[in-house]
């Protein structure tokens, strides 16, 4: 059977099966909760496995990395929540998977997050964390995991490779003007995913207003195995922030802004003389909105990003994603996202510019069924297009998450 069809009947037969797992993964969510000292002290172990289903045309999208037309991936979460009296709140998340990033790779175990925060007000006026955790940037990490995201993958902007090549300078103008010219995983988008970097961080609310500031050992474009500050150090340092209005409980908007070194250590030796890794920044300026009404959820994000380039210069670009989401029934929800991403000029070496990337568009679609609080099957289809000879190409996606 072909990759396209058997999609589809696989996520079938495997969903049927995880109705009658529901009455399992309820029994062991209540197994993996204590407390003690009067409920002053409490803890809950939970997770998330996600089955996955990729087949594509073309070279594999965003970040899933495989040298095949499809991919299986399978993903084993596993979050420890603890609350230490009302101030002091724990919170880590271990995954099992072929990466990261859906990958061909052998299985492995990885902690992502662990991070310990205080809140010394009841009402929320300040938080103060430290640890490995997710970005404040954007809105989209707020439901980046499987269970609250409507789609299989990350808005373009958060998964599209570009030139930028963080652990080596280029050679010269021309090297960098060529783009991807190595494997997928030596480049870097403009944030990576959640990214799950080490640092500090402070937020806080005041009727409609947020706040939230972070210093972190580690850029938004930085790859996964640049987060753990006690691995990679923290002499280079990345500091972002966000403020967000509620005007009322329909309505928030965003502005995000970071600013930090993008090359790893690696990248040192290469760079012209003089100079040095917190030379070359990037930075990042995002503004967000968010709107829910009865049935309805929008989101939409835009980010102008510029990298420092050796010899290069500036290389500028800006992504942006409009996402909707609607509810059918309770157990029943669909959603629709537009993607584009632009690549300004840079020199080409002989005396001329050209864009540092291609210009693309990409427009997803999906639909969820939740057959229960701990069981559902979503179904993807996105296609885009890619200017200067990139071509069409398409993406069928199915994903199986069962929660306890």
């Amino acid at each position: 059977m072909k990759p396209t069809l058997a999609l589809p009947c696989a996520l079938l037969a495997i969903s049927t099966t995880s109705i009658h797992a529901e009455d399992f993964a309820e029994g062991i969510s209540d197994a993996l909760t204590v407390s003690a000292y009067d409920d002053q002290v409490r803890a809950r172990l939970s997770g998330l496995l996600d089955l996955e289903l990729y087949t594509f045309s073309g070279e594999a999208p965003g970040l899933i990395f495989t040298d095949d037309s499809h991919l299986f991936a399978p993903r084993l979460s596993l979050f420890l929540d603890a609350q230490l009296g009302a101030p002091l709140y724990f919170f880590s998340q271990a995954r099992v998977d072929t990466g990261f990033d859906p990958a061909d790779d052998s299985l492995g175990i990885r902690l992502d997050e662990y991070a310990l925060r205080l809140t010394p007000w009841e009402d929320g006026r300040l938080s103060m964390q430290a640890g490995c955790f997710a970005t404040i940037v954007g809105t989209y990490v707020e439901r980046h995991l499987s269970w609250d995201n409507p789609f299989i993958n990350a808005p373009l902007v958060y998964e599209n490779m570009t030139a930028i090549y963080d652990h080596e300078a280029p050679y010269d103008q021309a090297d960098f003007a060529d783009g991807l010219t190595h494997e997928k995983y030596e480049y870097n988008p403009v944030i990576w995913g959640p990214s799950y970097a080490t640092g500090l961080s402070v937020s806080g609310k005041s009727g409609g207003l947020e706040y939230a500031a972070e210093i972190k050992n580690a850029g938004l474009a930085s790859r996964p195995e640049s987060w753990d500050g006690f691995d990679t150090g923290f002499d280079h340092s990345t500091v972002s922030t966000r403020v967000a209005w509620r005007p009322d409980m329909a309505w928030k908007l965003g502005l995000s802004a970071s600013q930090g070194p993008y090359f790893t250590d690696e990248a040192a030796a290469g760079l012209p003389a003089g100079t040095g890794i917190n030379d070359y920044r990037q930075m990042v300026l995002g503004q967000d909105i968010s709107f829910a009404w009865k049935h309805w959820q929008v989101w939409a994000e835009i980010y102008q990003a510029r990298f420092e380039v050796p010899l290069a210069g500036d290389a500028d670009t800006l992504g942006y994603y409009i996402e909707a989401k609607y509810k059918f029934t309770p157990n029943l929800f669909g959603a629709m996202r537009w993607n584009q991403q632009f690549f300004d000029d840079v020199p080409d070496g002989l005396g001329g510019e050209v864009p540092w990337g291609r210009d693309i568009h990409r427009i997803d679609a999906a639909l969820t069924w939740r057959f229960s609080t701990s069981a559902q099957a979503k179904i993807q289809y996105s296609i885009q297009h890619e200017s200067g000879g990139g071509g069409t190409s398409d993406l069928i996606a199915g994903q199986l998450t069962l929660r306890f």
